[in-house]
């Protein structure tokens, strides 16, 4: 790290570790677990283990895309696979949990169908692939890969588990064919290359997946990829909960169509400001063009886009521009249908939650109350929820429990679903987990047979990807 705490970037590349070295226990039991599976599948050991993680984000959403900075930290819930090559060029791919069937396909025609819902195998091969087309050197033969993958990051919750297994596809690859990338590096081609399965994500995820820290959230900026240690208060007790509705964003446009109406706010007040709407797609560049604050940005959007939803027809009249045009420049395959849009809402969250991650981060760094952060948060939930509309009635429920033993609670992740996370106090984490429990999910019909313990727990920041060997 240099004097700002930010990663140097000719030391960043991906730890590897023996399994020796490994000493939390349920990891240990865990990569036990994912060696004999491959044994008794393969009949060989292993080469060796990648470990991803999950991650929260505290208080950032819908603006990676943007172009903005957020702030996450990464989870002790992980994908880890153990790993194997092979002469055969094809990828094999069992999972742990037998709900996900197993797969196999030829490594040099790897090819993602994207005609219906995403299937777990095509995340994986999303990493594999991304690797294979940023290699320098590519080999004349290619090897195969046996991977057995065993995960604990619940899925369609809003903590990555689609990402962390992008990336740990990224990462086993790039070990596999002994190619150098860098963290940073591996991060953001894991971000490029998730949007084969149809999702336009902005890089948060496999970014914190990648240079998470142990005891310390991130500050991410963009662009180029930047990562600064963000000081907790010590007295900081973050807790997740699942509100039991299950989203996952590359399975409907909702996700996609957030973006698009980013970008089309970026594209209608950079027209209306005299700039070249074609070349700016996202509202952080839009900033940059204009020289405003964020404040400013925000009065910007006030004044030149109303609150009614845009038409297709209108917009194309203030672009000048036709549908065929817009569609190339602007909207994504599953957000050509759509006929209205919502921008003034979006570019407001937008610019207001990028203003939010400042003052959080500049909180943490000065010494700011629980108080403080905590106000931060209820306000990008309120944002999240009005502006954004990207919440869901069990969100919202979730951060209205225990307001007298919490200091803030937000929406983490896509939303529509998913998890929320909340900031407490060390005195009074066990009784918001009991009154979460006791008001969330004792009666609640899809708790019925779960562990409670895993959908509501108390968390703090993991290291991020490594290799066993």
């Amino acid at each position: 790290m240099d004097s700002n705490g930010k990663g140097d970037c000719s030391q960043d590349v991906p730890t590897i570790l023996s399994v020796e070295q490994v000493t939390e226990h349920q990891l240990r039991d865990r990569v036990t677990q994912v060696q004999n599976v491959y044994q008794a599948k393969f009949g060989v050991q292993p080469d060796f283990f990648v470990r991803v993680p999950g991650r929260v984000n505290l208080i950032g959403e819908h603006i990676d895309y943007c172009g903005y900075a957020v702030c996450p930290m990464a989870l002790k819930q992980h994908i880890l696979l153990a790993v194997g090559t092979s002469e055969d060029p094809v990828l094999n791919l069992v999972n742990v949990d037998g709900k996900y069937p197993d797969f196999n396909t030829a490594i040099e025609t790897l090819k993602i169908d994207v005609s219906g819902p995403p299937q777990w195998h095509q995340y994986f091969m999303c990493g594999v692939m991304g690797v294979l087309e940023n290699m320098i050197g590519l080999p004349e033969k290619l090897v195969g890969l046996n991977v057995v993958v065993s995960g604990d990051i619940p899925p369609s919750s809003g903590l990555s588990s689609s990402s962390a297994l992008v990336c740990s596809a990224a990462l086993c690859t790039a070990h596999a064919y002994k190619t150098k990338f860098s963290k940073r590096e591996l991060a953001a081609l894991s971000a490029k290359c998730e949007r084969y399965i149809g999702t336009e994500g902005g890089g948060m995820d496999q970014a914190i997946a990648f240079l998470g820290n142990k005891g310390c959230a991130k500050l991410i900026e963009f662009n180029p990829l930047r990562d600064t240690s963000m000081k907790l208060p010590e007295n900081a007790v973050f807790v997740i909960s699942h509100s039991l509705a299950e989203m996952n964003k590359a399975a409907t446009a909702d996700f996609n169509c957030r973006v698009v109406e980013c970008r089309l706010a970026c594209q209608i007040i950079a027209k209306k400001s005299g700039l070249q709407w074609e070349k700016l797609t996202r509202l952080a560049d839009l900033q940059k063009q204009l020289g405003f604050k964020l404040k400013e940005m925000a009065e910007t959007v006030q004044r030149l886009l109303h609150e009614e939803p845009y038409s297709k027809t209108e917009i194309c009249d203030i672009l000048e521009t036709t549908d065929d045009e817009l569609e190339k420049f602007t909207l994504s395959e599953n957000t050509k249908n759509i006929q209205q849009f919502k921008l003034y809402q979006r570019a407001l969250h937008v610019y207001q939650e990028a203003n939010r991650v400042h003052q959080f981060f500049e909180a943490g760094e000065t010494g700011a109350s629980l108080e403080t952060l905590g106000a931060l948060m209820n306000s990008s939930h309120a944002s999240l929820k009005d502006l954004y509309e990207c919440s869901h009635p069990g969100l919202d429920k979730l951060v209205s429990i225990g307001e007298n033993l919490r200091y803030g609670a937000r929406l983490t992740g896509a939303g529509w679903g998913g998890c929320s996370v909340a900031l407490t106090s060390p005195e009074n984490a066990k009784e918001f987990v009991e009154t979460l429990k006791r008001e969330f999910y004792a009666d609640h019909p899809l708790s019925k047979g779960k562990d409670v313990d895993k959908l509501v727990f108390v968390t703090e920041p993991q290291e991020g990807a490594f290799i066993l060997v």
